[in-house]
């Protein structure tokens, strides 16, 4: 591919993904700064690949990849920012917007704190079905899973999520 064309190929899959990377990585790291640098950096590394002339089957998929492996590696590296303080500092809104079947700030609270009650794995699974809006096919080749796990993890998930949710209800 020539360098004009390859520079406005980029740009269009920049265009398409960048916020929805974005919004998967502050979800993911609660620090909105850190989540800057993981989706620049996301980019940089879709580019580096792109300017290699190697083929992407599927540009969505591999961009969450990616951004996912570079998650893991902030994780291994944390020096945490607590949700807490993030709710304090100007902006922390981003993406509630977005959440249309969340009504009110106190319910996405409430619908954040059971989510970290959750196992990694879990609490991945719902991100990335429910608030990224990959497909199960998506996140299989993401994580390196079969579709038969991925649903099978977003459903125990989500019966995990009732049960903290029925047990918080009766210590409120």
């Amino acid at each position: 591919m020539n360098p004009n064309a390859l520079e406005q190929e980029f740009n269009k899959i920049y265009e398409q993904f960048a916020d929805a990377i974005f919004r998967h990585c502050v979800f993911r790291v609660s620090d909105r700064e850190k989540a800057k640098d993981l989706t620049q950096l996301a980019f940089v590394r879709l580019w580096d690949y792109m300017s290699q002339d190697k083929e992407i089957d599927n540009t969505r998929a591999f961009l969450y990849r990616i951004a996912n492996n570079l998650i893991i590696d902030e994780y291994r590296k944390k020096k945490e920012i607590s949700l807490d303080q993030m709710r304090d500092e100007e902006g922390f809104d981003i993406g509630f917007d977005t959440m249309h079947s969340i009504e009110s700030r106190d319910e996405y609270e409430h619908a954040q704190a059971l989510l970290e009650q959750l196992p990694d794995k879990y609490r991945e699974a719902l991100v990335m079905r429910h608030i990224d809006g990959l497909s199960v096919k998506d996140m299989a080749s993401i994580l390196h899973e079969s579709e038969n796990v991925i649903s099978v993890r977003i459903h125990r998930a989500i019966e995990k999520l009732k049960t903290l949710s029925q047990n918080n209800g009766k210590h409120n």
